[in-house]
């Protein structure tokens, strides 16, 4: 059991630099969801954001666990058919999905739209994550970059109810 949070959110921060993600583009995909919405929105607003999202638990456990997945996988360390169906991030597996929906659980339905539009057009971090380029498997880590950049967008939208399309 983790004894102290502190080390459990240090933990998942240095998980998400390791696999090449730093936080200011994970707020530039916050920016690309609440620009249209929010006039003057700061990149450094919405990093603030994120990592508001980011401190919480059920969020880092989520990047633990999809993040340690994702390295089992480089390590061909899981049992068949789920190594091939990882490694090669088959589209009909969808766990990697619903993983992810539990940090856009944190702030509610909006979470939702902002996760499905940001999963499908995939815009920076997102596309190099998805490429499926190099050694690095990303089958859960694309899905947790773009669920907490969801969240914090969905954070924002909340904060500023009367800037924000709630329906997009």
């Amino acid at each position: 059991m983790v004894k102290e949070s502190e080390g459990l959110h240090q933990k998942a921060l240095s998980l998400i630099k390791e696999r090449g993600v730093e936080l200011t583009d994970i707020a530039d995909l916050v920016l690309f969801l609440q620009t249209p919405y929010i006039k003057g929105l700061t990149q450094e607003e919405c990093l603030l954001n994120v990592e508001a999202v980011l401190s919480k638990r059920e969020v880092q456990n989520t990047i633990l666990t999809g993040i340690q997945l994702d390295i089992l996988a480089e390590q061909n360390q899981l049992m068949e058919p789920l190594q091939s169906i990882i490694s090669n991030d088959e589209g009909l597996y969808g766990i990697d999905e619903i993983l992810a929906l539990s940090i856009v659980n944190v702030y509610g339905s909006i979470g939702f739209t902002n996760y499905g539009y940001i999963d499908k057009i995939k815009p920076g971090i997102l596309a190099k994550l998805n490429s499926h380029e190099g050694d690095n498997i990303h089958t859960f880590m694309d899905d947790i970059v773009g669920a907490i950049a969801a969240a914090a967008a969905s954070r924002l939208a909340h904060a500023n109810p009367s800037k924000s399309d709630l329906v997009k």
